[in-house]
């Protein structure tokens, strides 16, 4: 496997404009600290407010995108959480009580990890067999909180790619329902018809998603007669607990983030295959913590099936244990899939394996060495000796996969297919 130059390494630069939450309960008075705070800012004369509210925008303004349209709708939450009366404050009060609500976050500032790639729903003007993609990424920032991070770019057949350039600023998605935040089904959210998907991030927003959104694996899913949605798989993770959660989209603009249900919804680490097989959906997971399993369902959305086992580890740099590393990639020799391996000292691997294609619960060939290891300076990192990746992609006779450095970065590198169906055995 050829590695590429390229590297994306976390940016505590980037950051995003969030809601900063004080206590709305208080023990002495309705509405607690949040309600004070207004409180105080009310007090200031209009002379005081325009002057404190010049001193934000001068040392704000520029690092966001609308950065004042932003403090209004902050403004807005507020005053309906309070319930207060707002008729009679200006504009500048207004948006001043609203940068008292909001704070600055480095989404990236701990890492870049754990990438996924799949083609680009708009391809065209694309010749000579190049791809346009889209590249999710884990980005970790302040207290360890992961998010949903892209890139776009373009993969031609020869292995090489380009990146689009990230603008200025980032922005975050927006709830469309608010009130479905403090519940436990699906929410959907759409980013800013302005903003571009490179510079779009997805953060936590139910309960159960308070501590991240881990690893997305992304596929384009055929629903048959050219018909596709984007789907991934991901590890809700409340601080607590994990589930896995489904994000499915038709464009990138609108996105559904939606609980699996049943028993095996419980595990982290699925997988989905591109298309239904015999008429169900099929994915891969590590139900038991330790092997690779098959799953089928008729829903999409409900996984009680805990699965057929599928592959153990053999050798020595998996004993710990395997896992996917992605959705299975369909070939015309048969469904292509990237594992892990855990070995020795905690070292996490990447490994391969070839399944029938129509029948997937027949392992046709894996790879008895690891087709890629941390080494050298990608051993250093967050969490040292770890190559890992949540999806590759197919150009022509080529595969580009980008993977996670040491819980830290991300790099690539690119391979001929035929030479990961000559290494299995």
């Amino acid at each position: 496997m050829e590695v590429l130059d390229t590297r994306l390494h976390a940016d505590p630069s980037r950051v995003v404009l969030r809601p900063f939450h004080l206590g709305w309960q208080a023990r002495n008075a309705p509405g607690g600290r949040a309600a004070k705070l207004v409180e105080d800012i009310l007090q200031l004369s209009e002379e005081k407010a325009a002057e404190e509210y010049t001193r934000v925008v001068a040392d704000f303004g520029e690092r966001h995108w609308q950065t004042e349209r932003l403090f209004e709708e902050r403004f807005t939450e507020v005053a309906e959480r309070l319930n207060f009366d707002k008729s009679f404050l200006s504009t500048t009060c207004k948006r001043l009580i609203g940068a008292y609500f909001c704070h600055e976050y480095t989404y990236a500032a701990a890492a870049l990890m754990n990438p996924s790639i799949v083609p680009h729903p708009d391809q065209s003007g694309m010749s000579g067999g190049a791809i346009r993609f889209v590249m999710s990424l884990r980005a970790v920032g302040e207290g360890h909180i992961s998010s949903i991070a892209f890139r776009e770019g373009i993969a031609y057949p020869d292995g090489h790619f380009t990146l689009w350039p990230q603008g200025p600023f980032a922005t975050s998605v927006d709830l469309d329902d608010e009130s479905l935040s403090e519940g436990t089904g699906p929410v959907t959210v759409h980013r800013h018809s302005e903003s571009t998907l490179s510079n779009t991030v997805i953060f936590p927003i139910t309960e159960q998603q308070r501590n991240g959104l881990e690893d997305l694996r992304l596929t384009r899913f055929d629903h048959g007669n050219g018909a596709y949605e984007w789907i991934g798989t991901y590890t809700a993770y409340s601080g607590s607990s994990i589930r896995s959660e489904l994000l499915r989209t038709h464009d990138f603009c609108q996105f559904e983030l939606q609980p699996v249900l049943g028993e095996a919804g419980r595990n982290k680490g699925m997988a989905l295959f591109p298309h239904q097989i015999d008429g169900r959906y099929a994915m891969l997971g590590r139900q038991d913590g330790k092997n690779l399993f098959l799953l089928t369902s008729e829903r999409l959305d409900r996984w009680e099936d805990e699965g057929t086992l599928l592959m153990e580890p053999q050798y020595p740099w998996e004993f710990i244990q395997i896992g996917n590393c992605g959705s299975p990639i369909l070939t015309d020799e048969g469904w292509l899939v990237f594992t892990h391996g855990v070995g020795a000292m905690r070292k996490y691997a990447l490994g391969c394996a070839l399944l029938d294609r129509k029948n997937p619960g027949k392992v046709l060939g894996r790879t008895q060495y690891p087709v890629l290891s941390a080494v050298d300076a990608d051993r250093s990192g967050y969490v040292p000796n770890v190559v890992y990746t949540c999806g590759a992609l197919s150009i022509g006779d080529r595969i580009l996969l980008p993977y996670g450095l040491s819980d830290s970065a991300v790099g690539f590198a690119t391979v001929e297919l035929s030479t990961l169906l000559d290494s299995m055995v």
